[in-house]
C-alpha cells in the first residue's frame, strides 16, 4: 500500500508541470524574408540570416529586426503570451507543475512563431563608374539631408 502511494505522488509530481512537459521552457521561431539572405536581429544581437530558425526562451519579450542592403527594416516584437497547457495545472490540481512552469517560462508562448518578412525596397543606388560618387534616391525624406540638386526627367 505504501508503495503505491509513493509511485502515485511521483507520478502527480511528475506530470503536474503539463506546460513544461509539453512545451519546454524554449519555443522555435522560424525567420524568413522575400528577398532572402537579410540580417536577423533579437534585441540588437545579429543571430544570423534568413532563413533561420532558433529557440528563445519562452518567458521573454523580444524586439526582431530583419535588415537588408536597399531595403527599409523590418521591425516586429516577440510578445509572451499565456501557453493553453498552464489549464492542465488547474485541472490536475498542481500547485507544484504551476510552481514549476511559472519557473522554466513554460507557462509561455512566444507570438508570431514564424516571421515571414516581405521587404519593400527603401533606396536604389548606383556608384558612377569614373569616380567615387553614390547616386542615392528614396522615397523617404531625412530632415536632416542638404538638398544639393534635383533631378529632372526627359522624355
Amino acid at each position: 500500500m505504501k508503495t503505491k502511494i509513493i509511485i502515485s505522488l511521483l507520478v502527480f509530481f511528475l506530470t503536474a508541470s503539463c506546460a513544461t512537459i509539453v512545451s519546454g521552457s524554449k519555443q522555435k521561431i522560424k525567420f524568413d524574408s522575400t528577398p532572402t539572405n537579410a540580417k536577423i536581429f533579437v534585441d540588437n544581437v545579429e543571430i544570423g540570416k534568413t532563413p533561420f530558425e532558433t529557440k528563445l526562451k519562452r518567458n521573454g519579450n523580444y524586439k526582431v529586426k530583419i535588415q537588408l542592403d536597399g531595403y527599409k527594416e523590418y521591425e516586429v516584437d516577440l510578445k509572451k503570451k499565456m501557453n493553453g497547457w498552464i489549464w492542465g495545472n488547474i485541472l490536475i490540481g498542481g500547485i507544484v507543475g504551476y510552481i514549476v512552469d511559472v519557473s522554466t517560462g513554460a507557462i509561455y508562448r512566444l507570438s508570431p512563431n514564424d516571421l515571414k518578412a516581405v521587404l519593400a525596397k527603401d533606396l536604389a543606388y548606383k556608384k558612377s563608374e569614373n569616380s567615387n560618387v553614390y547616386i542615392y534616391a528614396t522615397l523617404d525624406v531625412d530632415k536632416n539631408w542638404e538638398k544639393v540638386g534635383q533631378l529632372e526627367v526627359s522624355e
